[in-house]
């Protein structure tokens, strides 16, 4: 074979290589016997794939070629052989023999009688040769050792062990080149000709000839059918039939671009011109003047393809065309990269601001660069001056005009209230931002500097979550883009609200979008769930990419600073998270980044900076890459405190960057630079009110920031409550009025005038709101674990969340604490625990769940299937029992896991086998559906309530059934369920949501919808302690939330959690210097105690 066609063979190789066609490269590697793929080989020699290392082996050299060659098959055979015996297989190990070994014997016969021998022995080891054998991995990395000597002294194998150097998909570039020369030598050439094969040789038509096929219709414009492969080389685009030629760069991506400008009924005729102001707002791409539109700006390690001179007599405009199947890159072009340094990332932390609710999206002013934009997972967004620590604006969610939306968006709203933020972002010039919310809807902000935010749009957008939201300017005209659970993307026009586009194709939840523009070409990436990316014009043409995203991951796309570079980051189902650079041209990854976690807690958000920059949040740290260099440059803890995947969020200059915490806060970071913006705006003062400063945290270089000691704010408005919160000690939310406990001291105790607590202040008790990046729903059910090591919640959406402590040296027993915050957990395979929701709305199911005495199994409902869940792995280990009925209740029985009593909405209750899947015994006695169901561990009986105001005792001798009013609490003393104590609360504190004992059976914990908790003495039944709502959610007048359950820490009966209707869990324990909750109200006598808030009148008399 000659040597270009050697040469071709690698060509091959390599285009084959970057298709990702494995098995044809090894295949043909093998055949050709060109080059040995060393990597390869050592893959399937540790993996023990015997056959195909003989197979792949004999396309080099076979047995008896030399004595190296002998030896490497006969150590691959001997190893085999090994493998069997030590299987104890030797009806294998005697077909290796005779089949494998035996050739050796003609070339060392004892040697063969040696190795047979080794069938007689029990265990082949105790051959003194072999007596060092370790396991079949030891064993196998040992003899590769050996192997790769062996291969690399075989002479057959040199020249064969390197590939050739070569520039990336130079095998395309030759084509390219050949198709450049090609239309050269047309005798008409066309200024926009259509290639439509590679069969051929290119030659355009008569000038007044029949139009080229639309590349709509054009089969072969069409993408390649194979899962993260590229389109066909036509898709590559080197005669766009468009107006004016696509990029290069982007033309690599779009399969099907957009023939003749398209008209939009909507938005009227668009033209693909480009825009006169938006080059003001939106950064253009730093790409050389030139008159040569043959040549595309690519990276400066892209391809260089050779410049041809002019032919004798061709005209002038053929030099101008855009004939590039690949990117031909500018010889000068930079990406404006200058000489910064690691020094210059921020990663001094100089400020914490306190949220008081998860952080979910932020983003900085564009222009005034200490202006940060937050939104919380409970529909708050706020303006924070970094400068000085402040809040100078803040919003809660609230439906400007409820009779615009759609009739079922309305119910939605009346019958749910919480939302979540999902994407902030500002507009190109600060004059406005955008909100996207978990729940259809987007508002559009006007800001006019200070306090001053103004409504501007309320937009219904998509059914169900509004995923991502992000600012464009096509057609000189600015506009929102937005993309929903709904799988759809949607363009806004940003002064009316009318919708100008509609975009359709994807078949999962569109994840993120990405709008750009290349040229004058306007366009949008998009991701979905599901891992796909797609790319939009903005017209009716559909989708011109149809990609997949590495590992299949959920994926957010960002372009450098300057526009010239994509970059994305995802995190997959398997919680593995990919950081990678695109080359736009081939729309294949160009770079993968090395560094994060392969289980991540959640998916990894990153940003760019400097067009030198990346930088994730991820285990726990802020991590940063240089962007030309693959390895991790350096990482940040910021202190410690940060969630296993932080939000992030540079400003414009890359002198500051935001990073949210744990304890929902945020955390400030900044380089020299920053500390010096920062320093000049210190003492500047806004003109609108100032309110909550944040707590400012001492830096060594940062002196005159001042102390760690918060100071108090004022409030906004009219507002007479503390507005913010800060982070105490402790990590718990507290209120920053400075206010005096109004716990009776021992004194009074003492001298028995007892006064009932109250509890109105963030200080006088410990508060800790547990830690939640997924979407905010109203709480449903909650439980402590057994152990007490972690909290169960049950979203109204029948998603399970699961926090868990750790064990350290601010938390030694590693239980459930307000001390330390928790991790909100999942198993690296990143899946959630959801119940079975059939064709009934989960809104309106009535959930249920109880966990297994171990804290192994979970078994839940809501409304639909009941579903028995890996506590450990997520996974869902049975289905059963579809509706209808639908089951209410859920109870584990005492001594036996696999007995379960199930209560129904059609008022049955049935004990049901896990292990045999059979239904045991069905009892019927109520009249409606079954509220609550429990077994006593010490009489053979099971207890059941109804919707009828019943109870009933269940034994194997029958049932008896007592009444009992829902908003009374009662004790009643089984089996015969005689009422010994009631306690009826105040009219004014509203209906009680939920109650339970604690684990000491000496407190009961009740819960209202005006947000307070009462503790009752268990034995008397008598208010000992309330505790305001005040005292443990951060003041929202325009968002009323309260507890919809409680649940009781199974080891300390001092502490409780609470599920709020705004998605999150409170835990709550007395003060410290206190250790309980009040004191229990003398039995003997008569006197009530202090009225509550909102009470009037005396305890009620017990009855």
């Amino acid at each position: 074979m000659s040597s270009l066609s050697r040469e071709l063979v690698f060509l091959i190789l390599q285009f084959l290589d970057e298709e990702k066609f494995k098995d044809t490269v090894h295949k043909l590697e093998q055949e050709s016997g060109f080059f040995f793929n060393l990597r390869y080989f050592e893959e399937m020699v540790t993996n023990g794939e015997w056959d195909e290392v003989e197979k792949y082996l004999s396309g080099f050299t076979k047995v008896d070629d030399n004595r190296y060659s002998m030896k490497i098959f006969f150590e691959i055979r001997k190893q085999k052989y090994l493998e069997a015996l030590d299987k104890r297989d030797r009806t294998k190990a005697v077909e290796i023999l005779v089949k494998d070994l035996k050739v050796f014997s003609t070339f060392n016969e004892e040697l063969f009688k040696e190795i047979t021998h080794l069938l007689t022995l029990e265990n082949f080891r105790e051959n003194e040769q072999l007596s060092k054998y370790g396991d079949t991995k030891s064993a196998r990395g040992i003899m590769l050792a050996e192997l790769k000597k062996l291969i690399e002294a075989n002479p057959l194998f040199r020249d064969k062990l390197q590939f050739p150097t070569l520039k990336n998909s130079r095998l395309r570039t030759l084509i390219n080149q050949s198709l450049n020369w090609q239309h050269q030598l047309c005798k008409n050439p066309r200024s926009n000709p259509d290639i439509k094969t590679l069969f051929v040789d290119h030659s355009c038509g008569q000038p007044n000839g029949a139009r080229a096929p639309s590349p709509v219709t054009n089969p072969l414009m069409s993408t390649v059918p194979k899962a993260g492969g590229f389109p066909s080389l036509g898709a590559h685009g080197p005669f766009q039939p468009t107006p004016a030629a696509l990029p290069t760069s982007l033309a690599g991506w779009m399969a099907n671009p957009t023939p003749v400008p398209h008209p939009v009924a909507s938005a009227g005729p668009l033209g693909l011109t480009a825009p006169n102001n938006a080059a003001a707002i939106l950064k253009r791409p730093r790409t050389p003047p030139t008159n040569n539109h043959a040549l595309d700006y690519q990276s400066a390690d892209s391809e260089h393809v050779l410049k041809r001179s002019r032919p004798f007599g061709m005209p002038e405009e053929v030099n101008n065309l855009s004939v590039n199947i690949l990117p031909v890159p500018y010889a000068g072009q930079t990406h404006g990269q200058s000489s910064y340094t690691p020094d210059d990332l921020p990663k001094t932390v100089v400020m914490t601001l306190s949220q008081g609710s998860a952080v979910k999206s932020m983003d900085f002013h564009p222009v005034q660069q200490i202006l940060l934009l937050v939104g919380t997972n409970i529909g708050d967004i706020m303006v924070w001056e970094v400068g000085s620590g402040e809040r100078i604006a803040h919003k809660t969610f609230k439906v400007w005009d409820l009779s615009t939306f759609s009739m079922s968006l309305q119910g939605y709203l009346a019958n749910d209230y919480t939302v979540s933020v999902n994407r902030v972002v500002w507009s190109p010039d600060g004059a406005l931002f955008g909100v996207a919310y978990s729940k259809n809807i987007v508002h559009i902000y006007s800001y006019h500097g200070g306090d001053d935010l103004r409504n501007r749009l309320e937009i219904e957008a998509h059914v169900g979550s509004v995923n991502d939201l992000a600012f464009s300017y096509p057609n000189k005209q600015l506009c929102v883009v937005t993309c929903g659970e709904d799988r759809v993307i949607k363009v806004w026009d940003a002064a009316t609200g009318a919708k100008l586009h509609t975009f359709e194709g994807h078949e999962a939840p569109v994840y993120s979008i990405c709008p750009h523009h290349k040229e004058n070409i306007q366009f949008i990436f998009s991701t979905a769930t599901d891992g796909k990316i797609k790319a939009w014009l903005y017209d009716n043409m559909g989708s011109r990419v149809d990609y997949n995203a590495p590992g299949q991951s959920s994926t957010t796309m960002a372009y450098s600073a300057d526009g010239t570079r994509l970059f994305s980051c995802g995190t997959n189902k398997e919680g593995e998270s990919f950081l990678v650079e695109w080359n736009e041209s081939e729309g294949a990854v160009k770079r993968t980044y090395f560094g994060l976690g392969k289980r991540s807690g959640g998916i990894v958000q990153f940003d760019t900076t400097k067009n030198r920059f990346l930088a994730a949040g991820d285990e726990s740290t802020v991590k940063f890459w240089d962007m030309d260099n693959l390895n991790l440059l350096t990482s940040t803890p910021a202190d410690g405190g940060l969630p296993l995947s932080p939000c992030i969020r540079f400003n414009k200059e890359g002198t500051l960057l935001a990073v949210s915490t744990d304890d929902n806060g945020v955390k400030i970071l900044a380089n020299s630079d920053g500390v010096r913006l920062l320093r000049t705006v210190e003492n500047r003062s806004f003109d609108a009110p100032r309110v909550a400063p944040a707590a400012i945290v001492k830096a060594p270089s940062i002196g005159p920031f001042g102390s760690n000691n918060a100071t108090i704010g004022t409030t906004m408005g009219d507002r007479a409550a503390p507005v913010a919160a800060i982070v105490g000690t402790n990590n718990d939310a507290r209120s920053l009025a400075d206010v005096k406990p109004r716990i009776t001291d021992e004194s009074v105790e003492k001298s028995r005038i007892w006064k009932l607590t109250e509890i109105n202040e963030p200080s006088q008790c410990r508060t800790l709101r547990l830690p939640d990046s997924l979407t905010a729903m109203r709480v449903s059910r909650l439980i402590y674990t057994n152990s007490g090591v972690a909290i169960l919640a049950l979203a109204s959406n029948a998603v399970h969340k699961l926090w868990k402590w750790q064990r350290n040296d601010r938390n030694l027993t590693g239980k459930a604490t307000t001390s330390v915050a928790p991790q909100l957990w999942q198993p690296s395979s990143g899946i959630l625990m959801t119940n079975d929701i059939s064709d009934t709305n989960p809104e309106d199911a009535v959930p249920c769940f109880a966990l297994s005495k171990n804290d192994s199994y979970v078994m839940s409902a809501s409304g639909g299937k009941i579903s028995l869940f890996n506590m450990m792995t997520f996974k869902t280990m049975k289905t059963f029992m579809p509706p209808p009925p639908a089951a209410t209740f859920l109870a584990f029985h005492p001594q036996d896991n696999n007995i379960i009593a199930i209560g129904m909405d059609d008022s049955s209750i049935q004990i049901y086998n896990v292990r045999v899947d059979e239904v045991k015994t069905k009892l019927k006695g109520h009249q409606k559906r079954i509220t609550g169901l429990a077994f006593s561990h010490s009489l053979n009986v099971l207890v059941s309530s109804g919707a009828d105001s019943q109870l009933c005792v269940w034994s194997t001798d029958g049932w008896e059934k007592q009444t009992i009013h829902e908003t009374q609490i009662a004790i009643y003393e089984a089996p015969k369920l005689e009422c010994l104590k009631q306690w009826v609360p105040r009219e004014a504190s509203g209906p009680i949501t939920h109650a339970t004992y604690s684990c000491d059976s000496q407190l009961i914990y009740v819960s209202f919808e005006d947000g307070s908790v009462g503790v009752l003495t268990a034995s008397t039944l008598r208010l000992r302690c309330r505790i305001s709502p005040a005292a443990y959610l951060p003041p929202n007048p325009s968002l009323r939330v309260h507890p919809l359950v409680i649940a009781a820490h199974p080891s300390d009966p001092n502490q409780f959690a609470l599920g709020l209707t705004d998605g999150g869990v409170q835990i709550v324990e007395p003060a410290e210097s206190e250790g309980k909750w009040g004191t229990s109200p003398p039995a003997e006598n008569g006197a009530g105690p202090s009225t509550a808030p909102g009470a009037t009148g005396s305890e009620p008399p017990q009855r």
